[in-house]
């Protein structure tokens, strides 16, 4: 038989999770919205342990996995880390499109699929939360829920600022998020393509937050490419109609430069493309290629954004170019 503390523990734990998903309903949350898992994950956000009155709540920086560590260590609720993108899917998500978390506020430019990314429950909502079953919870809800739309546009706003304006080569404008390869990238379509694919065609951009930011479809396919799905495609994809070359090219900050298995598989990928496939690697600096330079590819280029007006070609037959066994057939 269990002893009176465990049976209060597993009673608190229970009347805790309650309360969290109660909140959650009278924030306008749907059924499917504050299930369990966002109700420990609201608890975690927010530092309460079973026995602390929500007044103690505070907001700490916490991440994905330190989240599962702490239901597990404070309510006994042990989540796979294979639940990873549950938490995710079934709670984050969703507290994040109500303006009610701020995503890496420790680092605006840290990208969205890094593992260092953490989250903070914002100010309003924070001073909401500490409030929850006392008298000034009510006239509280309701003014929040009066600012929520505010709150919203505010971060919106915040997240727009921190991202980085990218001009094409034929000049069209977009942002991409900050963080990761992302300030590479830029300076490939801006830099790079200025010099060596000059009026090209931007087709794909394989930006972290959104792998579907730019990818122009109809126009791969009509150069006889169809990809269902944007995983496997290089970071950016620009087409050359003057010399009708594809440039796949892998922008590199900690990982994925063409290597053999990169180039075959890329080169499968684009199977029966009518433009000739270029293969290109690019770095910020000598000191980053350093670190790759035993896995580049025979057959491939190296663009090194310090160095811009130069190009190291990984063959002596030609410079940049396609080789005989991607040309298009004829």
């Amino acid at each position: 038989m269990a002893d009176k503390s465990s049976v209060g523990r597993v009673a608190s734990c229970r009347q805790k999770l309650a309360e969290a998903m109660n909140a959650l309903q009278a924030l306008g949350f749907g059924e499917r919205q504050r299930n369990p898992v966002a109700g420990y994950t609201l608890l975690a956000l927010l530092d309460l342990k079973p026995l602390q009155a929500w007044s103690e709540a505070t907001a700490p920086l916490r991440g994905i996995t330190p989240i599962i560590e702490f239901v597990s260590e404070a309510y006994g609720r042990r989540y796979a880390p294979n639940t990873r993108e549950t938490i995710r899917d079934e709670a984050i998500k969703y507290f994040l499109e109500a303006g009610m978390l701020i995503r890496n506020p420790d680092d605006p430019g840290r990208p969205v699929n890094s593992g260092k990314t953490v989250y903070r429950v914002e100010s309003d909502a924070l001073k909401l939360f500490r409030r929850f079953g006392a008298v000034e919870w009510t006239p509280t809800l309701k003014a929040y829920l009066k600012k929520r739309s505010r709150i919203r546009r505010e971060l919106s706003r915040e997240r727009k600022l921190a991202r980085i304006p990218v001009t094409f080569p034929d000049g069209k404008k977009i942002t991409i998020s900050p963080g990761g390869q992302n300030p590479l990238i830029k300076t490939v379509l801006e830099d790079f393509c200025r010099r060596f694919a000059p009026g090209g065609t931007v087709i794909y951009i394989g930006d972290a937050e959104d792998k579907f930011l730019h990818f122009e479809k109809g126009y791969l396919r009509d150069l006889g490419v169809s990809v269902s799905a944007p995983s496997k495609m290089p970071d950016v994809v620009v087409h050359d109609p003057r010399r009708n070359w594809l440039l796949l090219i892998e922008a590199v900050s900690s990982a994925g430069p063409v290597d053999g298995k990169r180039r075959k598989e890329l080169k499968e990928l684009f199977d029966g493309c009518k433009a000739g496939l270029v293969f290109v690697t690019a770095f910020l600096t000598r000191e980053k290629m350093r670190i790759f330079l035993p896995q580049i590819s025979w057959e491939s280029e190296v663009w090194i954004a310090d160095n811009p007006e130069h190009l190291i070609h990984f063959d002596g037959e030609r410079f940049l170019g396609p080789y005989p066994d991607v040309q298009p057939s004829s």
